[in-house]
Formats: structure tokens, sequence, C-alpha cells
């Protein structure tokens, strides 16, 4: 990639992050008072969230039967209301052990 197209890329890049930040705020000019479009706005981070990071998790590892077990585990202490760190760290290391057995087996 030369040089003029990296700077062409960037500031589209820096154009579009401005425009999605800055729209809202010159096109709303007073609160939002549909509970409908609230409620929309209001899950959307999670929505995208988990849109970008659950397909990574099945295809992080070498096996799928690990990254099945480390997301089992996550949701399950999840569930448990453990906290994040708790959370990750569980799934990471039931996804190493499993990585480890599963490679000592085959």
């Amino acid at each position: 990639m030369g040089e003029l197209s990296f700077f062409a890329y960037l500031a589209v890049m820096a154009g579009v992050t401005y425009l999605v930040r800055m729209l809202p705020l010159v096109l709303v000019k007073r609160k939002i008072q549909n509970r409908f479009l609230l409620s929309f706005l209001y899950y959307i981070p999670y929505a995208v969230l988990s849109v970008m990071t659950i397909p990574a998790i099945f295809y992080a590892t070498d096996y799928r039967l690990s990254a099945v077990i480390g997301c089992a585990v996550a949701l399950v202490l999840s569930f448990l209301e453990q906290s994040l760190v708790k959370v990750a760290a569980a799934a990471c290391a039931a996804a190493f052990l499993t990585e480890v057995v599963l490679r000592y087996l085959l």
C-alpha cells in the first residue's frame, strides 16, 4: 500500500468516525422520549459486542471442543454472577486444559 492510499484510507476512516459521533448531536436536539428507540439504543452495544466476540471464540483454538467448553464455562460462571476476571480466567483455563488433554489423547 502506497503512502498516498494510506492517507486516503485514514481520511475516510476519520471522516466516517467523526460523522457517526457528530450526526446524532446535530440531528437530535431534544431528549428522546420513544421507549422503543431508547430500548433499541440501550441494547445496541451489547448486540454488536456479542456479534464480534462469539464467532471469534470458536475459531481461537485448534480444537472446536476446547472452544465450546471454554464458552460453556464462561456462560455458567456469568450466570452465577461471578466477576469478569474470574469468568475470563476460568474460561481460558478450561479451554487450555481441554487443548492439553486433546493433544495428549489425539
